[in-house]
C-alpha cells in the first residue's frame, strides 16, 4: 500500500489493521519537546484579582476571598451581581450619549465544584441586602397593615353594594349604586409590599409578577442550579420559557397578564448572581435551547481553578468588621430612594477618554469574530462583551462616585476593560465545558479518536477518513486541528518525500495517552 492511498478508516473493523497502515505510511519525525496538553473543555483560565474593583468593593472581595479561602474570581463576580441588583433599572449607560443605552443588569455565573465554600461567599455578599430588606419591612409594617385593612374594608363594601345593585328594581337606583361602586374602586389604596431585591428560586411566571410588584427590577442569587431547570421548563411541561429572562437582560418592555390583571412593564431589569457546580451547569444547559436563543451569551463566566486540597485548615481569617461595615454602609447609600415611584432611568454617558478606550476593545473583538478569528466559536458572547463592559464601568462609577454620578470616568472604564479581557478565556472555557463551542466539540472528537487508534503521527486525511461524517468540510477539520495545536495536543509539520508534493502531518503529544 502506498503512503498516500488509504482505504476509508471508518469502514475498518480492526484497529490493528489501521495501526499497521498508518505505521507503514508515516515517516519517523525527530523527538519534540512538549508542553502539557490542554484537553478540550479543560481550558486554563487566568486569575481575576480583586483589585479590578475599586476601594470598598475590592476590600470586601479580598476579605471574603481570604476568609473563605476561595478564588478571588468568585468574590469579584458575586459582588458585581450585588451591585447590579442595587442599581439596575434606576440607571443606564449611553456610550454615545444618544438613544443607544445599556441597562445595568448583569448576569454572572461562577462555576466551582462542590465543597469549595461557594455558599459562604454568597452569604457574605448578600448579607447587607437581607439586612436592608428586614429594616424596610419593619419600618413599613404599620403602613402595610393600615393599607391592607382599608383595602379589605373597601372590598367588603363593594361586595355589599353589588348585592344591593342586583336587588335594585329601578334603573335610577341601580345606576346610583353602580356609581358608588365605581367611587369605591377608584378610592381603594394601592397595595404596599415589603421591598424585595432578589429571590433564589422562582418560576418564570412568578418572576414576571415580582417585576411588576417591585419597581420593574429583580435579581436571582443562588448557589444551586434550580433556575436553569426552571428556564429549561421543569415546571412547564418541559417547554422552555425564557422570554422573561431575555427581556429582563435587555430591558425590553413586556406585557404581563395574571389573575385577571394586566400590567405593562416598561423597562424590566433582571440580574443573576449564580454560583454552581460545573458538571451541573454542563448537564442542564446542554439540555435546552439556551445557545440558540442567545441566553448563554448573556452570562459573564468565571471558571477559576479549584483550590480544594490546597487550603490551610489551620488558618482562620474572619472578615474585618471595618470592611464589612463599610460594605454595608455603601450598599445602603446606593439603595437610597428605594422603594420609590417608577421613573425613567438616569442615564450616564462616557467621558471622552472612556469612550476612546472602550472603542479599542470593541475594535479588537470585531476583528477576531469573523471566519478564522480567535473568537469565531464564541462570537455570540464576544459580540455582547463591549455592552457588558460599559455596564460594568457604569456600575463601578456609581459605586465609587455615588448616585450623583453623571458620566463614566476613564478610571472606571479601565477597570471594566481589564476585567472584560480577563473574562474572555473564562467564557471560552465555559463554552467548551457546555459543549456549546463547536470547535471544541470537534477537537474533543479528534482526541477520542487519537486515543482509540493510539498512534503519535497522522496525516491530515486520516482524520477525515476516520471521521467522515463529522469532517465532510475541510475547513471544519482545519479549525479543530488549529485548536488542538494551540492547546499543545498536536504539532503540525510538513513532510517532504522525493517525487511527491509536500504534505501536512501532525505529531501527537505523547502525554495525551496518559490522560486516556
Amino acid at each position: 500500500m502506498s503512503g498516500t492511498d488509504f482505504n476509508d478508516l471508518a469502514t475498518m473493523t480492526s484497529i490493528e489493521e489501521v495501526n499497521r497502515q498508518i505505521n507503514n505510511a508515516l515517516p519517523v519525525v525527530p523527538p519534540t519537546v512538549w508542553l502539557e496538553p490542554i484537553l478540550p473543555g479543560t481550558r486554563p483560565t487566568p486569575p481575576i484579582p480583586t483589585n479590578v474593583l475599586p476601594t470598598w468593593l475590592g476590600d470586601m472581595a479580598q476579605a471574603v476571598s481570604e476568609s473563605t479561602q476561595t478564588p478571588p474570581a468568585i468574590a469579584v463576580m458575586s459582588i458585581l451581581a450585588v451591585l447590579a441588583t442595587v442599581l439596575q433599572r434606576r440607571y443606564e449607560v449611553a456610550p454615545y450619549g444618544d438613544s443607544y443605552t445599556e441597562p445595568l443588569a448583569l448576569w454572572t455565573i461562577s462555576a466551582s465544584p462542590s465543597g469549595t465554600r461557594k455558599s459562604a461567599v454568597l452569604n457574605a455578599m448578600l448579607r447587607p441586602l437581607l439586612r436592608w430588606e428586614k429594616l424596610m419591612s419593619d419600618r413599613m409594617r404599620g403602613d402595610i397593615i393600615k393599607v391592607n385593612a382599608a383595602r379589605a374594608v373597601a372590598r367588603k363594601r363593594i361586595e355589599r353594594l353589588l348585592v344591593d345593585a342586583a336587588k335594585a328594581k329601578e334603573p335610577a337606583d341601580r345606576k346610583s349604586i353602580q356609581d358608588e361602586i365605581e367611587r369605591e374602586e377608584n378610592e381603594i389604596p394601592e397595595e404596599i409590599r415589603s421591598p424585595r431585591l432578589f429571590t433564589g428560586d422562582t418560576t418564570a411566571e412568578r418572576l414576571q409578577a415580582m417585576l411588576v410588584e417591585h419597581g420593574e427590577r429583580m435579581a436571582v442569587h443562588s448557589d444551586e442550579s434550580g433556575i436553569f431547570l426552571i428556564m429549561a421548563g421543569m415546571y412547564n411541561g418541559g417547554a422552555a420559557n425564557i422570554d422573561v429572562f431575555l427581556q429582563g437582560h435587555a430591558g425590553s418592555s413586556m406585557r404581563v397578564d395574571r389573575a385577571g390583571r394586566s400590567a405593562h412593564i416598561d423597562k424590566p431589569a433582571l440580574s443573576f448572581g449564580l454560583l454552581i457546580q460545573p458538571d451541573i451547569m454542563s448537564e442542564v444547559a446542554g439540555s435546552s435551547r439556551f445557545r440558540g436563543s442567545g441566553l448563554l451569551a448573556r452570562f459573564l463566566y468565571a471558571m477559576p481553578a479549584s483550590n480544594v486540597g490546597k487550603r490551610d485548615v489551620r488558618k482562620h481569617t474572619p472578615i474585618p468588621d471595618a470592611v464589612a461595615d463599610a460594605y454595608q454602609r455603601h450598599i445602603f447609600e446606593l439603595l437610597e430612594g428605594v422603594p420609590g415611584p417608577i421613573e425613567a432611568p438616569k442615564v450616564l454617558t462616557l467621558s471622552e477618554a472612556a469612550l476612546e478606550v472602550w472603542h479599542v476593545l470593541a475594535d479588537e473583538i470585531e476583528q477576531e469574530q469573523g471566519d478564522g478569528g480567535i473568537y469565531e466559536s464564541i462570537s455570540d458572547w464576544t459580540g455582547k462583551l463591549p455592552g457588558a463592559v460599559a455596564r460594568i464601568a457604569a456600575l463601578l462609577e456609581l459605586a465609587e462616585t455615588g448616585l450623583q454620578a453623571e458620566e463614566v470616568s476613564h478610571a472606571a472604564m479601565d477597570r471594566a476593560l481589564q476585567l472584560g479581557r480577563l473574562l474572555i478565556p473564562h467564557a471560552q472555557a465555559a463554552f467548551g465545558l457546555l459543549e456549546a463551542d463547536a470547535v471544541d466539540s470537534d477537537a474533543a472528537a479528534i482526541v477520542r479518536w487519537i486515543q482509540r487508534i493510539k498512534h503519535t503521527e497522522y496525516k491530515r486525511g486520516d482524520f477525515q477518513r476516520g471521521m467522515p461524517s463529522r469532517f465532510r468540510k475541510p475547513l471544519k477539520l482545519d479549525k479543530a486541528m488549529e485548536r488542538l495545536e494551540q492547546n499543545h495536543v498536536v504539532k503540525s509539520f510538513t513532510h517532504y518525500h522525493a517525487g511527491h508534493p509536500p504534505s501536512p502531518r501532525f505529531q501527537v503529544n505523547p502525554q495525551l495517552f496518559c490522560l486516556s
